[in-house]
């Protein structure tokens, strides 16, 4: 067993809630830009004033609709500034934004809504009423419907008007660090989603020793630091962010499409400095930057600024642990040339003003994180859960070692167990499942909280994920295969979307693959192939040439006995819609075994 703690840098405070950092900027700077909300096509700064009087605007007309202390609201929605606003004017008035996924279905709508005994749901348009609609009679203690595209938030304004402002006064000095800020609900790969009670004081634990370690990232000297948020505000990892930037005085804006081309729009039209994703996101802008490349007959350039940034990432690794000079002349003259001509257009294409980014989520691979500290932007690569308010580990700024996700953040200790399961302790853990104290005593042990994850430390306590208790595959001898390994070094093949690895009582692991479609297309044109809707993956030699080339660089990293034997190109993707990942992009193993049962049988010959 072995455990490791890193030092608090900021407690949460003894009174108030959340909602008082927007009041408290609004005193200290209201002419400072606070937000960001784009208008007509054209981004424009919203003041701390300008902020705290929407807020307390709206919270006057939430009081002046029948929403009272205490009372859970659920937000249904995708990212954008009507969210935050949402969520401030609530906690001014003491009430508990409940996130729900924007793609759920009714059935989990209904769930979470009946589990947390909503009184009122803001939903954005007419698709999401519809599906409220069909399983509104099953929640009978929800008594209002907001719809965000029809001018709700004007309406409700107008309504409170006559509410004297003292009122959500009254009521935000009512909250406390203690009082419960929100339930989160797990996406939920196995079963129902359980929903995670997360108190102001677990929030402001989490997002001020973030704000304090990292403050290159949230607040730089001299600069006033920006993040376009686009990740789900109903996902843990948004919502920690949408408070920690606001904790920080960090711009925030909100990007909702996450499509490349809105993305890529926003991020140059917004300029953030800093990011937080998903790795496939950072995936995707180096397959985009290489398929040009590509296209333009520079593959072999930028194949060699790649080794050329992952060789100076690693050097300066090495100089940060003591166990290498750093760069060699020779390196730097390489570098320079290549961040004039290759490293400068990738951070352009990610708005131009970008050093830094946050990852998590799910595994990055090492050489992808290299290849994007050696072209000047640092991505420190995290662990966490909605169990933990978000983060429970994080690489730090001048320390990063790349391929792990860091030691534990300010104030948080991790011990793995002798059978190598994480487990957690510290302010950011949460206090209970909502309505479930059995599932809540099975994970929260001894003041130790039971992640369900597999991982290691290295000497210098830097944690590596290996796997889930559950998501091991014992083979039919008995091998134990921890997937996301293999997984991941699969899908670093710029024509995979996701790889699944079988075999449970099974002779041997094989592993179902899926395209990533836009990589394919532009595959498929440079070799003068048939365009994607005339094209059969299941003959075309090439393309099983080259994914069993990513499979036999997976198989490099276990013995004969774990690797992989075999494999299967699916005709179809993984989607939220056919119920196969969950809206945070994590496989339901279980649902694909069963949806592509035949297919797995073939690859045992049966």
């Amino acid at each position: 067993m072995r455990e490791f703690t890193t030092p608090v840098m900021a407690t949460a405070p003894h009174v108030g809630g959340l909602a008082d950092t927007v009041f408290d900027h609004a005193a200290e700077a209201p002419g400072r830009a606070a937000l960001g909300r784009k208008v007509d096509g054209r981004w424009t700064d919203v003041s701390a004033a300008e902020f705290r009087d929407q807020v307390v605007a709206l919270a006057k007309g939430l009081i002046a609709d029948g929403i009272r202390f205490g009372d859970r609201v659920a937000v249904m929605s995708r990212t954008r500034y009507e969210w935050t606003l949402f969520d401030y004017a609530l906690w001014s008035i003491g009430a508990q934004p409940v996130p729900v996924y924007p793609t759920s279905s009714p059935q989990q709508v209904a769930w979470i809504l009946l589990d947390t005994g909503c009184v009122a749901i803001v939903v954005e348009h007419e698709d999401h009423a519809m599906t409220l609609g069909s399983v509104i009679d099953r929640v009978p203690a929800l008594t209002r419907v907001w719809q965000l595209d029809t001018g709700i938030v004007e309406k409700l304004v107008e309504a409170g008007e006559h509410i004297p402002e003292g009122v959500v006064h009254r009521q935000r000095l009512a909250v406390t660090p203690g009082s419960v800020a929100t339930v989160i609900y797990t996406s939920g790969t196995t079963g129902s989603p359980r929903g995670c009670v997360l108190t102001h004081a677990n929030f402001m634990t989490v997002s001020d020793n973030l704000v304090a370690r990292w403050s290159p990232v949230f607040a730089p000297e001299g600069v006033q630091a920006s993040t376009l948020l686009f990740l789900p505000l109903a996902h843990v990892f948004g919502r920690m962010v949408e408070v920690a930037a606001i904790r920080a005085w960090a711009q925030l804006g909100h990007q909702p499409e996450m499509t490349a081309e809105a993305l890529v729009e926003d991020l140059a039209g917004f300029r953030p400095t800093f990011l937080l994703a998903v790795p496939q996101v950072f995936e995707r802008f180096f397959n985009a930057g290489r398929n040009k490349a590509e296209a333009e007959g520079n593959a072999a350039v930028f194949d060699k600024a790649v080794d050329v940034a992952v060789r100076f990432a690693e050097a300066q690794e090495n100089r940060a642990f003591g166990t290498g000079p750093g760069p060699s002349a020779s390196l730097r003259v390489q570098h320079r040339f290549f961040d004039k001509f290759v490293y400068s257009k990738v951070r352009e294409a990610l708005g131009g003003k970008v050093r830094n980014a946050v990852s998590g989520g799910s595994t990055m691979g090492r050489r992808l994180g290299l290849f994007y500290a050696g072209a000047g932007l640092t991505i420190y690569e995290g662990y966490g859960l909605t169990e933990c308010s978000s983060a429970a580990s994080c690489n730090p700024p001048g320390r990063v070692r790349f391929g792990t996700v860091g030691p534990p953040i300010p104030g948080t200790s991790i011990r793995i167990t002798e059978d190598g399961e994480i487990l957690v302790r510290g302010g950011t853990v949460f206090a209970e499942y909502q309505n479930d104290p059995e599932g809540s005593a099975e994970v929260l042990r001894d003041g130790w909280m039971a992640t369900g994850d597999i991982g290691a430390f290295d000497s210098d306590g830097y944690l590596t994920i290996t796997g889930r208790k559950k998501e091991i595959i014992i083979t039919a001898g008995g091998v134990n295969i921890s997937p996301p390994q293999l997984e991941q070094r699969v899908r670093e093949h710029p024509l995979v979307e996701h790889c699944l690895l079988v075999g449970n009582n099974r002779p041997y692991v094989a592993a179902l693959v899926t395209l990533d479609l836009e990589a394919v297309k532009h595959w498929l044109a440079l070799r003068g192939k048939p365009p994607l809707d005339a094209w059969d993956p299941a003959v075309d030699d090439d393309l099983e040439t080259e994914i069993r080339r990513a499979v036999t660089a997976a198989n490099t990293l276990v013995s004969k006995a774990e690797s992989i034997r075999t494999f299967r190109v699916l005709s179809s993707s993984f989607t939220e819609e056919a119920g196969l990942v969950t809206p945070s992009r994590k496989l339901r193993r279980g649902r694909i075994e069963e949806v592509f049962a035949a297919e797995i049988d073939a690859l045992y010959g049966r």
